[in-house]
């Protein structure tokens, strides 16, 4: 594979002209992604030409250039997350009915938690997170189920690195988190008041496959009562794990529906697992 001056390869350089693209920003110049990337304009232009070519790549009336079609083909070919994706889509609906907020799938990518799947009510409350859009492992409800049950590995690097406080609830503190992770694992579930927007609580729970946890099922439900937006409040209290944590009735009800859920989801995959 050949390397750039710096040592880069051509793979790593594909990876950066690709990684310019986010939800804000859907649509660029060559120049603009050379810029983002910090490749050299020569360098960018070529990339993205031989992008474009191959479809990865498509550019509108105005040559500016967006994410192509050919990507998203490949990248959904025989796909664990689309295998997943269709397995809980029903049964994501079926929370949705009842709960009537936003629900949510995702699962453990790189040290994030990257979101794959949302439904949403016309008139549910806030809600920053977006398919195929991330948030650090501590700093929400499916995040923190996931950092529980993830590998020692990842929960000590993630315990050792900067723990950014995005909400009023996010659990800054390492020896604090640590306990609340061993919480998750004993509890089964996680209610999280104000981890992400302080006018929101994130309820979680594991999905399984084969004996290990493979993603998080989720709902985001708006806070009610004096507390909502508290940052005192949340930083004594954090996410909880008991009955009634949180929200009251609302994430109790929300702990059940997400519990019966993921439960028919893990059905589904048993069920595709055994069928080849």
């Amino acid at each position: 594979m050949a390397n750039s001056p710096s040592g880069d390869s051509l793979i790593a350089r594909v990876v950066r002209v690709l990684e310019t693209f986010s939800a804000e920003r859907t649509v660029q110049t060559a120049s603009e992604i050379g810029r983002a990337a910090g490749l050299p304009p020569s360098t960018a232009h070529r990339l993205v030409d031989d992008l474009a070519a191959s479809g990865l790549l498509e550019r509108d009336e105005d040559q500016r250039v967006r994410l192509g079609m050919r990507l998203w083909e490949l990248a959904l070919r025989g796909s664990p997350a689309l295998r997943l994706r269709q397995a809980a889509l029903p049964h994501m609906e079926s929370v949705q009915t009842r709960i009537r907020q936003h629900t949510q799938l995702a699962v453990l990518e790189r040290d994030e938690v990257l979101f794959i799947e949302r439904l949403s009510h016309p008139e549910a409350g806030a809600n920053i997170a977006r398919v195929a859009g991330k948030l650090p492992l501590h700093a929400s409800s499916a995040g923190l189920v996931l950092l529980a049950h993830a590998e020692a590995a990842v929960r000590e690097r993630v315990l050792a690195g900067p723990l950014r406080r995005l909400g009023p609830g996010t659990i800054t503190d390492p020896a604090l988190l640590r306990r609340e992770l061993a919480a998750i694992r004993r509890a089964g579930f996680v209610v999280a008041p104000g981890s992400v927007e302080g006018v929101s609580t994130g309820v979680a729970v594991p999905i399984r496959d084969a004996g290990a946890v493979i993603a998080a099922l989720s709902v985001v439900l708006p806070r009610s009562g004096e507390h909502a937006g508290d940052a005192d409040a949340d930083a004594r209290s954090g996410p909880g794990v008991g009955p009634g944590s949180g929200s009251g009735s609302g994430s109790d009800a929300a702990v059940t529906a997400l519990q019966a859920a993921a439960r028919a989801i893990e059905d589904e995959l048993r069920a595709l697992r055994s069928s080849h």
